[in-house]
């Protein structure tokens, strides 16, 4: 009759185990978890700000090219009007 009592004893306390395992294992990932999206959310963050910054630059180096032309025309416009006196 012992025996009969043991054997769910055991196996009560083995699966008892196994689960309180689990649910640590279980919390350290969620922890991982989080420290990986907060990472992600970050670089995400420094892209959209690096995008920012290439765009302004992109507006910058449009404008200096069409006020180079602007000059390059004007420049033109005077040799030509010289070449002509």
């Amino acid at each position: 009759m012992k025996t009969f009592l043991i054997n769910p004893l055991v196996i009560l306390l083995a699966s008892g185990m196994l689960f309180g395992c689990a649910t640590t294992q279980q919390k350290e990932m969620r922890s991982e978890i989080d420290e990986i999206r907060a990472i992600a959310e970050q670089a995400a963050a420094d892209a959209a700000s690096a995008q920012a910054r290439a765009d302004a630059a992109m507006d910058a180096a449009a404008s200096a090219k069409s006020q180079s032309d602007e000059t390059e025309a004007k420049i033109d416009r005077m040799f030509k009007k010289a070449m002509y006196k």
